[in-house]
């Protein structure tokens, strides 16, 4: 968006990035709403920014609050098991065609993207605390299948293991994970509270 006057500067002027401030600005506020994370850390920042970019990138930008239908499609957008993903990388590519070369919004929704997939994460290791109540005891060592872990991955829990070692006592599985796939369900949870 261009500055509305020109004081006789030459032209051109500055290029001021309003339609993704405005989506970053609604995907905070909703964030900070919801009350699901500390504002100054990288969980909440991979929320808002995973926010952002579904607003961003939705067909029609929408004036003030939220309609419900929007609220409801951004439901069904970051929902789990949706292609979000996918849809991102189809919805930057058919903007890189409808935006100008140079485009600053544009410019900070990749840079909002290449974060959300190069920042990786340490997410929470939930079957450290025991397994899921709807798993049978014992699934790991009377498996069927006869998994050892041979190939990397624990045949208990599933999680992925550096070099196919099991950590030593007192050490913890470390599960990192595209700050994206920790952020696209913080931002879920705060669209539903809204």
């Amino acid at each position: 968006m261009r500055p509305e006057r020109d004081e006789g500067t030459g032209g051109g002027g500055l290029l001021v990035p309003m339609a993704w401030m405005y989506t970053e600005y609604i995907a905070d506020e909703l964030l900070r709403t919801g009350d699901l994370m500390e504002p100054t850390t990288l969980e909440f920042r991979a929320g808002r920014d995973a926010l952002a970019l579904t607003i961003f990138l939705c067909d029609e930008p929408e004036a003030g609050a939220l309609p419900e239908a929007r609220v409801n499609e951004l439901r069904l957008l970051t929902a789990y098991g949706a292609a979000w993903r996918q849809w991102v990388c189809e919805r930057l590519d058919d903007a890189a065609r409808r935006y100008e070369p140079g485009d600053p919004d544009l410019a900070l929704a990749r840079a909002a993207w290449r974060w959300l997939e190069e920042t990786e994460l340490l997410a929470a290791d939930l079957d450290a605390i025991g397994p899921p109540p709807w798993e049978p005891p014992g699934r790991g060592a009377d498996r069927a299948d006869g998994a050892d872990g041979a190939d990397g991955v624990d045949g208990a829990d599933g999680v992925e293991l550096k070099g196919g070692v099991e950590p030593e006592d007192g050490e913890e599985n470390q599960v990192w994970t595209p700050a994206w796939q920790l952020g696209l369900p913080l931002g879920h949870l705060a669209v539903h509270l809204c």
